[in-house]
């Protein structure tokens, strides 16, 4: 297994549904956890790398109506757009 951790800036702040479908959402596509910062209007999931890519959990986002502006880096990492 191989954990990866990726943070999204989000578009808009998530709505009461949208946090309440984050849990199902996690279930549904093998992702171990993630985190909502509000204060800066990001999501962070951690996930098996080794069973998804990062283009299925932005694939995923979307399906769930949660609109994406970015892909934030990680610490000396460029920007990459989501």
């Amino acid at each position: 297994m191989t954990l990866v951790e990726i943070t999204f800036e989000l578009q808009s702040p998530l709505t009461a549904k949208q946090l309440a479908d984050l849990a199902e959402f996690a279930n549904t596509y093998g992702l171990r956890r993630f985190r909502h910062d509000e204060a800066h209007n990001l999501i962070t999931f951690e996930y098996d790398a080794s069973r998804l890519r990062q283009s299925q959990v932005v694939h995923a986002l979307a399906g769930a109506n949660i609109a994406i502006t970015r892909i934030v880096p990680q610490s000396g990492a460029e920007i990459i757009p989501a």
